[in-house]
């Protein structure tokens, strides 16, 4: 019998189930999703699934690229805080939302993910590499009990491989929130708003939770919160440009439009652009390259978090307004 696994030929000589299939590669069932002939195998079905000629059987997991919160604990879970992120009825103390791509290892990964004090971490789905299964995987290092995972569409181009994608993800995890991003092409990783659209009405209409990475239009950010998804994430800039928040202006303006978090995502390159984000009125910010390609990320992170904390509560305060000449801070009254 003659099958593809994850683009590779394979052949048995008897029928074989599903679940035979993963033990004969040495993966475990209960870290994987499996899909056949582009059809989800149920993983309550993978016992008395046959696997017949021909067919193509594609294996995935979660690699660093994003549940209910099971972050908080004790009284603080109970009664929370009334400046904590509140997205889709789920509850966080930080704002700051990290990728799990680009780390030398899943060691450093999981240190500066705990540095950055983030709870919720986007994660990409991927094949499995069935030439070597006992390959460390992310769950190993970053424990899905102690963050919230966020399945995200990293690497998808068109609505049908984001929607195909995020079904998996449902299936290897069981979470219904996730990121929604649909790319344009590979040059600006620019998001196609067409297809985004397109597959947000297709996820939400599944029951799927979907934060949304967008354009920083605010008619466009405008449209996906009222079909339903449950946050909007407009680029400050380009995708691993680290080039910061470039267009302030609709920020600002999607900002006060919204009743769903809005939170910036791609672009931010250092600590003093989380805190301008935040400054804006976001509600958080997603980065990833600007951690995991500094100099020492575990630094990095810390900074970060301390620029969006620091940044939420300029916000909160109000700044000073903008003035065009000098205004003394002494008092002249009484002047020698």
């Amino acid at each position: 019998m003659h099958i593809t696994v994850n683009g590779e030929p394979k052949t048995f000589n008897a029928p074989i189930t599903v679940e035979q299939l993963l033990t004969d590669i040495g993966l475990d069932s209960k870290k994987v999703a499996v899909e056949r002939n582009l059809e989800i195998v149920p993983r309550s079905g993978y016992g008395d699934t046959a696997v017949a000629e021909g067919d193509r059987i594609e294996i995935v997991h979660f690699i660093g690229g994003g549940a209910p919160d099971t972050t908080r604990h004790g009284s603080d879970a109970a009664a929370g805080s009334d400046d904590d992120l509140l997205v889709a009825g789920r509850r966080f103390r930080s704002r700051l939302l990290v990728g799990t791509g680009k780390y030398k290892d899943f060691e450093e990964t999981a240190r500066a993910i705990e540095a950055s004090g983030a709870e919720i971490v986007t994660v990409a789905v991927r094949r499995v590499n069935i030439t070597d299964p006992n390959q460390p995987m992310l769950v190993d290092y970053v424990d899905p009990k102690t963050y919230t995972y966020l399945p995200n569409t990293a690497g998808c181009y068109t609505a049908m491989d984001a929607v195909r994608t995020l079904r998996l993800a449902r299936e290897a995890g069981g979470w219904d929130l996730v990121k929604l991003e649909v790319l344009g092409d590979q040059k600006t990783l620019y998001p196609n708003m067409t297809e985004t659209l397109a597959a947000a009405e297709t996820l939400i209409k599944e029951d799927f939770e979907v934060m949304v990475y967008c354009s920083d239009d605010p008619i466009l950010a405008k449209r996906l919160e009222d079909m339903g998804c449950v946050a909007i994430m407009p680029l400050a800039a380009p995708i691993g440009s680290g080039l910061g928040v470039q267009n302030p202006v609709h920020i600002r303006l999607i900002v006060e439009q919204a009743s769903a978090p809005v939170l910036v995502d791609a672009g931010v390159g250092t600590a003093s652009d989380a805190a301008v984000a935040m400054e804006l009125g976001c509600d958080g910010v997603l980065m990833n390259t600007a951690i995991a390609e500094a100099k020492d990320p575990i630094r990095m992170a810390r900074a970060m978090k301390l620029a969006v904390e620091s940044g939420r509560l300029a916000y909160l305060a109000g700044r000073m307004p903008k003035k065009l000449y000098a205004d003394p801070s002494s008092p002249l009254a009484g002047l020698i």
